[in-house]
């Protein structure tokens, strides 16, 4: 555990603009921010040649920020070393 979260997404190169609150490592991939759990399977199955992926900001109706008014659509990007950052998986919202 650390209090400089700051130098843990420095570390495992997550650009300032996919920054979020949530910063995990899995399967040797960085996950960032609220990521729906079909991404991250997708992820580990698809194993795609970058540094992680990552849901900026924290949308309404994304893990952990659920809400019964309303469900944002926003897109799960992949992000490599480089800081190279493509759309991976698109999540629809409601309401």
């Amino acid at each position: 555990m650390t209090d400089n979260i700051g130098s843990v997404k420095q570390r495992y190169g997550v650009p300032d603009q996919m920054q979020s609150c949530h910063t995990a490592r899995i399967g040797g991939y960085t996950v960032e921010g609220h990521i729906p759990v079909s991404a991250i399977q997708r992820l580990l199955k698809e194993r795609p040649k970058v540094a992680g992926i990552a849901v900026p900001g924290m949308p309404l109706g994304s893990p952990g920020m659920e809400s019964p008014l309303k469900k944002e659509s926003y897109t799960v990007f992949t992000f490599t070393a480089s800081g190279r950052t493509q759309p991976f998986q698109a999540v629809k919202g409601e309401g």
